[in-house]
């Protein structure tokens, strides 16, 4: 199984457009690597690939990623759907980039799905697709042979659902364990978690790579990044430090890789001569740069 990490920031990307903090100054000055937001691509045989999440950066994703490219035909394209783990604007609004491709499968669980019905109607008129649900008992098998289960890790909705409208039932966000049934390579996608879980524990102990929810630092770093329309502190987001962060939670089977993304711009993680990344390499977890290659 090959993954590409073709993005590996949260919203608004890395820098975003408005902020002239430390690390996003020292992003324009050169000093630190840009980052497009978060999203992968992964395949079992080369030949088909399916992406994690669908990013505003998605074209541009695309055409620095040589084996995502089109041909031999003039519409050709290796891409044979999408894998969606919540309804947030950064994940699903790069579906736009896709339409008029034919034939392509985008997984969603049921309220992402519901949420998403007028973009689905919008885009099925550039081109048919086919929407399954990822929590299908039993999983589903995707062209490459890669088998695929979708766990719950959350409720959160988005900030763009009115409050006041009916909420479908159901987990809003999920995270992907992905099998390749050729070489036995276990990953598991996880970009949005709201908290650890036993479930979440199990799920990446049996992984070979752990693609995990790096957003913030810290839990009071919330409260000065996002906040609701409200203007009360984001929730549902798992931080990367503290009793119940990512790094002290003692999930994985030794040997596992362990690589945050969707880091946000707020995050000293960003930066490789940090404290911050000096103690995640310290506790065995990877910061990667988008582009970067993995094979299970």
């Amino acid at each position: 199984m090959r993954v590409v990490l073709l993005g590996t920031a949260a919203g608004g990307g890395f820098p975003p457009w408005n902020c002239a903090c430390a690390l996003c100054t020292a992003t324009r000055d050169g000093r630190l690597p840009s980052r497009t937001r978060e999203c992968a691509a992964v395949t079992g045989n080369g030949r088909d690939w399916w992406l994690l999440n669908a990013s505003p950066d998605l074209r541009a994703q695309l055409t620095a990623t040589p084996a995502l490219r089109p041909g031999r035909g003039p519409r050709d394209t290796p891409l044979r759907g999408v894998l969606l783990t919540d309804a947030e604007p950064d994940h699903v609004t790069g579906l736009a980039e896709l339409r008029g491709a034919a034939g392509l499968k985008v997984y969603a669980a049921p309220p992402v799905r519901d949420v998403l019905a007028p973009a689905r109607a919008a885009l099925d008129r550039y081109a048919p697709w086919e929407w399954p649900d990822s929590l299908a008992e039993g999983g589903f098998v995707l062209a490459g042979g890669l088998v695929v289960t979708a766990h719950p890790v959350g409720v959160k909705i988005p900030a763009y659902v009115p409050a006041q409208a009916p909420q479908p039932a159901g987990p809003w966000m999920t995270a992907y364990r992905v099998e390749d049934l050729a070489s036995g390579g276990v990953l598991v996608y996880a970009p949005c978690v709201a908290a650890w879980s036993p479930a979440l524990e199990n799920l990446c102990a049996q992984a070979d790579c752990v693609l995990l929810d790096g957003t913030f630092f810290a839990a009071d770093a919330m409260g000065t990044a996002v906040r609701s329309g409200s203007g009360q502190a984001a929730v549902g987001q798992l931080p990367v430090t503290g009793p119940d962060g990512s790094v002290a939670a003692p999930a994985r089977r030794p040997g596992a890789r362990r690589i945050h993304t969707r880091l946000d711009h707020t995050n000293p993680l960003l930066d490789p001569a940090s404290p911050a990344r000096e103690r995640a390499a310290e506790e065995g977890v990877e910061v990667l740069l988008d582009g970067a290659e993995l094979l299970l």
